[in-house]
């Protein structure tokens, strides 16, 4: 799952995918702004079938974040 959402992550924000670690904070490592991050989560949406709540993307702050919004919704 990492991988994939390294992927969307490296396409969304054009960052080498090298670079993005699962500690990376999406605003200050990977620069993202908030339409960056709105069109995060719309492109997650998308790859991973899913609506994510208002309330909850603004809780996410990090790739682990994404990780453990992903698993706790799969599950």
């Amino acid at each position: 799952m990492f991988e994939k959402i390294r992927t969307i992550i490296a396409e969304e924000l054009e960052v080498e995918k090298e670079s993005i670690e699962k500690s990376s904070k999406l605003d200050d490592d990977l620069g993202a702004d908030s339409l960056d991050a709105v069109e995060l989560v719309m492109a997650i949406e998308e790859e991973f079938d899913l609506e994510i709540d208002d309330s909850d993307a603004t809780k996410i702050k990090t790739v682990q974040d994404i990780i453990d919004y992903l698993e706790s919704v799969k599950n």
